[in-house]
């Protein structure tokens, strides 16, 4: 879901009330960040990019909702309902060693310490104690892989693999 300058932060899933209000699934670590007031954010519409800038922004049930500049009213972004937000690849943050975005995250192959494939990693769910990444099996329901040390062992982001520790009980 990436192009060469843009990275996916979230998806618009709905409209908020009547004057304007977005809600957003946000796909980040950095949301106070890419949803601050003045913060430039790219709607993907037509297959072409949309500068947007960022008026107002709260945490509402676990989703964003936010403002645009100069928009004040729902039928001005009704037509934005399922419309994935960008942010520009020059205003991603370096991050620290053993840091990675979403984006890096999304779509790794996960495999065990001896190399058996367990999936890929389609979502990532943020609990406040550690981030989970839903991993889609070839078979079975979904795997929900804990982000610690126990257990993720290895992210090599340019083969996009996630070797981890299958602990007693995790594929269950």
């Amino acid at each position: 879901m990436e192009t060469e300058n843009y990275f996916k932060i979230g998806t618009i899933v709905n409209t908020h009330g009547i004057r304007g209000e977005l809600k957003v699934k946000a796909i980040t670590d950095f949301g106070e960040t890419r949803f601050a007031k003045g913060a430039k954010v790219y709607r993907l519409a037509d297959g072409k990019y949309h500068e947007e800038t960022i008026e107002k922004a709260r945490v509402h049930k676990g989703m964003w909702l936010l403002t645009f500049k100069d928009v004040t009213n729902i039928n001005e972004v009704e037509a934005y309902k399922g419309q994935d937000l960008f942010v520009a690849a020059e205003d991603r943050e370096d991050l620290d060693d053993g840091e990675y975005y979403y984006s890096d995250i999304i779509d790794c192959t996960v495999q065990d310490e001896s190399g058996q494939v367990i999936g890929q990693v389609k979502e990532i769910m943020e609990t406040g104690a550690n981030d989970v990444w839903i991993v889609k099996r070839p078979k079975g329901p979904d795997a929900l892989i804990p982000v610690i040390a126990d257990v993720v062992k290895d992210v090599n982001i340019a083969d996009q693999v996630i070797t981890i520790d299958v602990l007693e009980g995790l594929l269950d």
